[in-house]
């Protein structure tokens, strides 16, 4: 079970779905709460307990939470699983930066030119209105100052040129003009069925010409007010606001819908009709049902009658326009009226509104009809330059795609070229195709792994070298004296430490007998390696010669010179005295065989014999060792000749010093005296007092202290060379 656990836990997890975050976890925990008290409240309404539905509340805002939760969590494993890849990123970024604010300004303009557009058919609907008006008030001057001149010469109050309007324009015709004169109707004024038409209001003062709210019905009127010596003359023309008169004005322009509130139905007949109370839409059977309430209908609309609170549609004049094209849509807008109540003289806002439905052609028309034909060479301007910006946008989404695929190709490059490194495969290169910065990033990595690689193979070769070198120090430390037979006489002790891992500083102890011993002490040109054979070399030919029978030479002049040039050797023997000068002369001519011309070392070579306290040395080249006397004084022990292996026929000099007891012999390398510090170098003086003052320690304790002290000479710097200390005190 917990194995099955695990494995469906893994899963989930490699696909990101398992609830790792605090949010995930909250959305989860509030999922299964919700869960538990839906099925607590099932099992509640099951034993139909009343307080389980307390429950239902809780249930649907617990829903709704996790509802927010998931989603949150669902939009954030989208966007991180589209967004992972940099393709989508900069796809979703050029859509954010070139896409949306074009579909914006698009989005922007198209909505402006709609609301341009319904205004526009308003201001036309309006427009023609008010200049209906205009003309209403024009005419209605002319007739008030006629009828004035009439009454001031005492004349019947008629309007004869009324009359005569009437007959040439059709349009006054439906229009019905009243006259006052000392708020007493004139006789002109005439209504249906002799009446008048419609009563003086007492607001009425000067100018006047709106669209007025009368016995439930709206009319534009017009009114001129003179006064005059003894009254005041008051002349209103009056017209219908009805369907003839707007279609008129939705001739040339589309269709145009009158709504309107508190309006009285009038029947076929023209008998008035009843108001209903309560102000409600009835159809179909219901118009029988409904006492004292009668209805009518009005573009397939049924309206109660008598409503004066609700704005209901009174009647559709005109119609819209064919389309011209796929892009001709209709535009719907409307704009509201000004309505006064002719009784009271109030404005009402909300008294009217007009909605007109046209389409762009028609407005184009009416909004260019000044330029003629100019107008159509100003559309082909904006359709060539409406093309000419959609193929930038296009153009620009070309660009930018292309600019993507590349950027995303050399990362996904990258991103391969990561995989092969991260395998261990170094030899993999990227493909470069192009001279931008991303190919010189690739350049850059090519170089990155090439070198990678070259170093890697460097380092295989540098691991090689040191297993090389970590064998040939354990050959080399095997080549140092490991155990000493110290004569009764005297008592011996060696010390070398590289400066590297090998040396090139030589010493030895070689026991012939128990009366004689060779001492031994070297320093090879150049570290490392070379330095290293060539002691292992020298270390190997003294002790051939040493151990084995010495060759007597015919010529002693020629000792060291090759086959051919003077040089005759006998046959060995045995037992024949050993010389540490025909030694060096030996090694000389061998050095100088098998080395190269830049190879040589300095050796000291002593034959120490236990008898007589003798010390036989020669001295090739090496900084001569000292003898120590307990009263102080010193013997450098300098006689023999130059280095070794560097010259050919090269002879050398002997000597030999008696040694008293207790003196100390002190040999050592340049590696003990010349390092240096800011007080300069540690010099040889420095050793030899040092030695002196610690002359009756063992010496192994006095080797610790010359190292000791050069170290701290030496500092934290690293060890410029070997360190070799040759040791000899006289018993």
């Amino acid at each position: 079970m917990q194995l099955s656990y695990h494995d469906l836990r893994l899963k989930l997890s490699a696909q990101g779905l398992w609830p790792m975050g605090r949010l995930a976890r909250i959305a989860w925990y509030v999922l299964g709460l919700d869960l538990r008290l839906f099925v607590l409240q099932k099992l509640l309404a099951l034993f139909k307990l009343s307080w389980g539905e307390s429950l239902g509340g809780w249930v649907s805002f617990l829903s709704l939470v996790a509802i927010v939760l998931f989603s949150t969590l669902a939009f954030r494993w989208l966007k991180a699983k589209i967004l992972w890849r940099l393709r989508n990123r900069l796809i979703v970024t050029h859509i954010f930066i070139g896409v949306i604010p074009v579909v914006l300004l698009v989005g922007m303009a198209v909505i402006t030119m709609y609301l341009f557009a319904g205004q526009f058919a308003s201001f036309v609907v309006t427009s023609e209105i008010h200049s209906q008006l205009r003309s209403m008030g024009s005419v209605n001057a002319a007739f008030a100052n006629e009828l004035a001149a009439r009454l001031e010469r005492g004349e019947t109050p008629t309007a004869e040129s009324l009359g005569g309007l009437r007959k040439r324009d059709r349009t006054w015709a439906h229009r019905q003009v009243c006259a006052w004169y000392g708020g007493k109707a004139l006789p002109m004024c005439s209504g249906p069925q002799g009446g008048t038409p419609f009563a003086l209001p007492s607001f009425l003062s000067a100018q006047f010409g709106e669209i007025v709210r009368d016995r439930g019905q709206l009319y534009l009127r017009a009114a001129t007010v003179l006064p005059m010596a003894a009254q005041k003359l008051t002349v209103v023309c009056s017209e219908a606001l009805d369907k003839d008169l707007v279609d008129k004005i939705a001739a040339d322009l589309g269709e145009i819908s009158l709504y309107a509130s508190g309006f009285d139905a009038q029947k076929p007949g023209g008998q008035p009709v009843k108001p209903n109370p309560s102000g409600l839409q009835v159809s179909g059977d219901e118009k029988k049902k409904k006492e004292g309430g009668v209805v009518r209908e009005s573009n397939g609309e049924t309206l109660v009658a008598g409503d004066s609170e609700q704005i209901r549609p009174t009647f559709i004049a005109g119609a819209v326009p064919p389309a011209t094209g796929a892009l001709d849509r209709e535009i719907t807008f409307g704009t509201p009226l000004p309505v006064i109540a002719w009784e009271t003289g109030e404005h009402q806002r909300a008294g009217a509104l007009v909605r007109v439905q046209t389409r762009p052609s028609v407005l184009y028309s009416r909004l260019f009809a000044a330029l003629g034909d100019f107008a159509k060479g100003v559309e082909y301007i904006l359709f060539f330059v409406a093309i000419f910006f959609a193929i930038i946008e296009l153009v620009a989404l070309l660009v930018g795609t292309r600019l993507t695929r590349t950027i995303t190709s050399a990362v996904a490059q990258l991103y391969k070229a990561t995989k092969h490194i991260d395998q261990g495969d170094f030899s993999h290169r990227i493909p470069v195709k192009s001279s931008d910065q991303l190919a010189e990033l690739a350049n850059s990595f090519n170089s990155m792994t090439a070198s990678i690689e070259r170093l890697i193979i460097e380092q295989k070769e540098k691991q090689r070298l040191e297993n090389e070198l970590v064998i040939a120090q354990e050959v080399q430390a095997q080549l140092f004296p490991k155990e000493i037979s110290q004569l009764e006489s005297l008592e011996v002790h060696g010390f070398c430490r590289p400066a590297r891992t090998v040396s090139g500083d030589y010493y030895d102890f070689l026991s012939l007998n128990s009366d004689k011993l060779v001492l031994a002490v070297g320093d090879i040109s150049g570290k490392g390696i070379s330095a290293a054979l060539m002691m292992a070399t020298i270390h190997s030919a003294v002790r051939a010669y040493s151990l084995q029978d010495m060759p007597l030479l015919r010529e002693p002049v020629a000792v060291g010179a090759a086959a051919g040039s003077g040089m005759m050797m006998a046959s060995g023997v045995p037992n024949s005295e050993i010389s540490p000068a025909t030694l060096l002369s030996l090694l000389n001519h061998q050095l100088y065989d098998s080395t190269p011309l830049e190879k040589y070392a300095t050796l000291f070579l002593g034959l120490y014999d236990g008898q007589s306290r003798r010390l036989t040395y020669s001295n090739g080249g090496h900084l001569p060792p000292i003898i120590i006397s307990e009263d102080g004084t010193l013997r450098r022990l300098d006689r023999g000749g130059t280095v070794v292996g560097l010259f050919d026929n090269m002879s050398y000099e002997e000597s030999s010093v008696q040694l008293e007891p207790g003196e100390i012999l002190l040999a050592y390398s340049d590696g003990v005296t010349e390092p240096e510090n800011d007080y300069g170098e540690f010099g040889e003086a420095r050793l030899i007092k040092l030695v002196s003052e610690n002359r009756h320690l063992p010496l192994v304790r006095i080797t610790e202290a010359v190292t000791a002290a050069v170290d701290d000479w030496i500092g934290p710097k690293e060890q410029p060379d070997d360190v070799t200390l040759v040791l000899a005190r006289a018993r």
